[in-house]
């Protein structure tokens, strides 16, 4: 990719009115973030599970698809809680903004309690998706396709439900309880879903899927072969933290079908789509996104690597607000956003640092240094009483409770464009081929004790990267290669478990952790509402 340079810098200086504007957002982030939370814990309920509801109920399959939007790509959810607690970003209190009573420096630092907000946001969206699920298959005339891919999706949500509380219930029938199960019956419910949706028995190199009612068409927002296997190879990976038996030899299986049969290629250097990001007047930003940053651009529904994705749209498919969550709010001169954004998440300099400054991917997912407005001018920060330009320090100063405004990269994977509104563009992949590969390489390793079997698959995904090939790959290497390439797609807490890094120290979060951590407490609220059917998990 061509990078143009020489270009001219200016000063643009906001007027008081406007620094008027960025001190009313900076100080009401706690109420929006208030609302945020109050939204996912409204209404739909079954018995024993208090959950959100919603749904297009003139589509089968639309209402039940629609729910993976809430929580995965925006503030107070999934995304949030897989992220916020890992080694990879923080939420940092600066001053008044961005307290919100402690509950993102408690996911931050691993002090979290059933009480956390967010904890409960996650239950209720991910218990709304189930109930969407469940209630089209108890509807009738729903063809076997359908069912298929509504019991794959509700399969689903329940892994999601499993790797963030472990024990919760099974509701498979509209407006019924159902006993608070373990992991174990968690996770066997998960794989016999998915099976089922595939015609198979179990996960074998050689299986025969043309018994599936699920097809082979390149659908990213519906659930095919491929993206059932993707979910199975998920849940194999992560089978021996889940029940205490590995299941490495079909998390292989899975992911190498995919990769050996699959009509999905790596977005690599012929793979672009025009920037609509770009500023005219800086010559530094690219007409076109390519390779990995084509996969996560706002013009990304066709991208040749995304098996299965979530539908986000500006308009008919909200909720992916990264831009807001977290530029600065001067930065909405750079892309002319709709609002000023809330200034909240960043990247921790540790994980930045982790990456080589010739991957490209460095340059993708992150934005840094002096800021430039859509003019080329540079955009200024009058808080800072000492330099007042907006500057992305890859350092912070410090978590709480007077974190530097502008400290700490910000989070730009998936990329903004301009005019952008509060709701990006930009889908969301669940399933991909580079996770495959990586799940691939893993596998092989665990299965073998031998991580060199990972190589050729790292160095798949270090090559689409622009960086050199490994000799050597070992357990640490491979972790953060994977965190490298995964940023932002809520894996990470996972990948920290089953590496055996949780309880471990990192930036203002200490080590020393018990490992009833690694799941998360039932919320206190849905505990009250089951009337003594929902118990705490050990430990909290």
């Amino acid at each position: 990719m061509k990078i143009l340079k020489n270009k001219t810098m200016k000063t643009r200086f906001i007027s008081y009115l406007v620094l008027l504007g960025v001190f009313v957002i900076a100080n009401s982030c706690t109420n929006l973030d208030e609302i945020l939370i109050g939204e996912v814990t409204a209404d739909v309920s079954t018995t024993g599970v208090s959950t959100g509801g919603g749904g297009d109920a003139s589509d089968v399959l639309a209402g039940p698809f629609s729910k993976l939007r809430d929580g995965s790509a925006n503030h107070g959810g999934y995304f949030s809680v897989q992220g916020v607690s890992g080694d990879a970003m923080a939420v940092t209190q600066k001053g008044g903004d961005w307290y919100d009573g402690g509950v993102w420096l408690d996911m931050h630092r691993h002090t979290y309690t059933g009480a956390n907000g967010p904890l409960n946001g996650t239950w209720t969206q991910l218990y709304g998706g189930v109930n969407e699920c469940n209630t089209q298959l108890a509807a009738a005339g729903i063809s076997a396709n359908q069912t298929a891919q509504l019991k794959a999706l509700r399969a689903y949500f329940y892994f999601r439900l499993l790797d963030v509380y472990g024990r919760v219930k099974l509701v498979t029938t509209p407006g019924t309880d159902a006993p608070q199960s373990d992991k174990t019956t968690v996770f066997n419910f998960v794989e016999s879903e998915l099976l089922s949706s595939l015609g198979i028995s179990s996960v074998t190199s050689g299986m025969d899927l043309s018994g599936s009612n699920l097809t082979s068409d390149d659908n990213k927002y519906r659930i095919n072969k491929y993206a059932a296997l993707g979910i199975l190879a998920k849940l194999y990976l992560n089978a021996e933290v889940y029940t205490g038996t590995p299941r490495y030899q079909e998390a292989y299986d899975a992911a190498d079908y995919i990769i050996m049969n699959s009509p999905y290629t790596l977005s690599d250097a012929g793979v672009t789509v025009p920037n609509l990001g770009k500023r005219p007047a800086v010559s530094s930003d690219p007409d076109n996104l390519e390779g990995y940053a084509a996969i996560f651009a706002p013009n990304n529904e066709n991208n040749p690597e995304i098996i299965w994705s979530i539908a986000y749209d500006e308009v008919t498919g909200p909720n992916m607000n990264f831009s807001q969550m977290t530029l600065h709010y001067s930065s909405q001169f750079t892309w002319n956003l709709q609002s000023q954004p809330w200034n909240g998440y960043v990247a921790l300099e540790e994980f930045y640092n982790s990456y080589d400054n010739n991957d490209k991917r460095k340059a993708n997912n992150f934005i840094v240094g002096e800021q430039l407005d859509y003019g080329g001018n540079t955009i200024v920060d009058y808080s800072d009483s000492q330099d007042p330009i907006l500057n992305y320090t890859p350092a912070i100063n410090e978590l709480e409770p007077d974190a530097q405004r502008d400290g700490g990269v910000r989070l730009g994977k998936f990329s903004f464009k301009q005019f952008g509104r509060d709701n990006m563009d930009n889908d969301y992949p669940i399933v991909r081929l580079g996770d495959v590969y990586l799940i691939r390489g893993e596998a092989a390793a665990r299965q073998t004790s031998d991580w060199s079997a990972a190589l050729s698959d790292v160095n798949i995904i270090r090559e689409r990267a622009g960086i050199a090939d490994l000799t050597t790959v070992d357990a640490d290497s491979f972790l953060a290669e994977r965190g490298r390439e995964m940023f932002m797609e809520s894996t990470r807490r996972r990948d920290l478990i089953r590496f055996g890094k949780w309880g471990e120290a990192w930036w203002q979060k200490p080590g020393g952790q018990p490992s009833y951590l690694e799941t998360m407490p039932i919320p206190i609220e849905q505990i009250t509402a089951s009337d003594g059917t929902l118990t705490q998990n050990p430990g909290y």
